[in-house]
Order: C-alpha cells, then structure tokens, then sequence
C-alpha cells in the first residue's frame, strides 16, 4: 500500500490543491482549513452546501507568506495572516465557538461581492484551535477548520468500489479527502486503528459522516440531480442514520508526507 495522492483546502470549503509535498503535524496538513468565511452578522460558518459559489474560490499561500485569493471574472487578492491576537472575531462551526483573527476589509469586500452576501474571512492560529468532539482523540489533539478532525483518509479502492455500483465514476475531490491510499481492499480503512506513512504514526478516530456536499461536481459547483453518490451509498454505508465513507485521523509528532510513501498497518 501506498500514498497516491494529497490534497489540502486552504479556505474551508474552497477549492483544494493536489500537493507533491507536505508537512504535517498537530493540525494536518501545513495550511489545510487555516481559513474560513463567516457570516458578519454572527460569525456562522459558510460551506458549498449552502453556498455553491465557494467553489470557485482558489487560495494558495504565496511566496511571501500571504493567502492569494483568486476566482474567475475577479482581481486576485493577497491577504495578509493576521497577528494571533488581532482583531478577534467570535465564530461558530457547527456546535463549537472561538474567537479567531479576522483577515480584515479587503479580504472581507472581495469575499462579499463574490457571495453576494456581507462575510468576513478569518484566520485560526495554532493556539486558538478547536478541540476535537467529545470522546475522540487524546487532550493534546487540536484541528483548525475542518468539519471536526485534522485529517481525512479514502483508499481508493473504496472509491473504485462504490463507482462500481454507481456505474459510472464520482471524483475523489467530492469527499475532500487529505491522504488517498492505493493498493487496499475496498473499506479496508474501516479496520484500522493505527497506521505508518512513511516515518509518522496516524490514529484512526472514527469513520467520516458524508452529507449532501457530496452530491456537488467539484469542477462546476452544481448539485447532481440524481442526489449520487449519497444514494448509492445510503444502500451498503449506512450506519445508524449516517451515511460513512473514509476515516478522520491524527498524527503523532511531525513530519513530511509526499505521494509514493509506504503504508503500514500498525493496529
């Protein structure tokens, strides 16, 4: 088994960036979910499943250090990381709230005219990362704006497996995973407790709960009518209620990860 491809998200939600390198540590990967809009009026996060038009969004950190924001028809954005401290701002994401930096006007303008909606953007901070939900991961476990945990992992196998009975292929992007995994069994990763990438020890928390985000073509940003790949995998994924598919981890110590990395099950 091995590590075929990474991927992370520098804006919650926005589009994701296929990386050939990455460290990783206490939040994932380096720059992965850093970012998030927010609702002005009360701090509430955005994503795709209610705002389609974050799909078009494009970020990157460039050479300096500052988040490129781009998206097709606007003038590309630099965004400043804004000091730790400043200029705090309360959020909400899902059922946890923090106060977090906000990125400021300009960010906050572009973002607006994009969505056609008042937002701001704002910045999580290593010391202000969220704890991960209740009975899951150790104390020292922390994740910034990811739907709750630092990491995502999909064998590819289990993707080919439900393409199969589709009938016709889903993208990996629709899941929005961190690492792929080749050369496993379809749904092997439901199995494991600890694996080896490399030189880094991950945890496997608990098996990822899909929603209708799925349903969005990441290359168009529309909804497909046909409601798949949830209602495929509502008939062989679903467990009390919730649709799984892919397991959310965290990683002891840090390091660096690159595609072509050997994958070990430990546990």
């Amino acid at each position: 088994m091995f590590l075929s491809e990474l991927y992370r998200y520098p804006v919650k939600s926005g589009q994701a960036q296929s990386l050939q390198a990455s460290r990783v540590g206490l939040l994932g990967l380096q720059g992965d979910r850093r970012w998030m809009v927010v609702e002005e009026e009360n701090g509430r996060f955005l994503t795709q499943r209610a705002w389609p038009q974050l799909g078009q969004l494009q970020a990157c950190d460039d050479d300096n250090g500052e988040l490129l924001l781009q998206a097709p028809g606007r003038v590309p954005l630099r965004v400043p990381v804004p000091a730790a401290d400043d200029a705090l701002r309360g959020v909400t994401i899902w059922r946890d709230t923090l106060r977090v930096p906000d990125a400021g006007d300009a960010a906050a303008a572009w973002l607006s005219a994009l969505l056609g909606k008042a937002v701001r953007l704002v910045h999580c901070p290593e010391q202000r990362a969220r704890y991960l939900p209740n009975g899951y991961g150790l104390n020292s476990d922390r994740a910034a704006f990811p739907d709750g945990f630092p990491l995502l992992l999909i064998g590819q196998g289990s993707l080919d497996e439900l393409n199969r009975r589709i009938g016709r292929p889903m993208e990996m992007l629709r899941f929005r995973p961190n690492l792929v995994v080749q050369g496993a069994e379809p749904f092997a990763e439901d199995g494991w407790k600890r694996i080896r990438i490399g030189s880094l020890d991950f945890r496997v928390l608990k098996p990822s709960v899909r929603c209708i985000f799925t349903t969005i073509d990441p290359a168009t940003g529309e909804r497909g009518a046909d409601r798949e790949p949830m209602v495929t995998l509502k008939t062989f994924r679903e467990k009390e209620g919730d649709v799984l598919f892919g397991q959310n981890l965290a990683v002891d110590g840090s390091g660096w990860l690159e595609p072509g990395m050997q994958v070990e099950v430990l546990e």
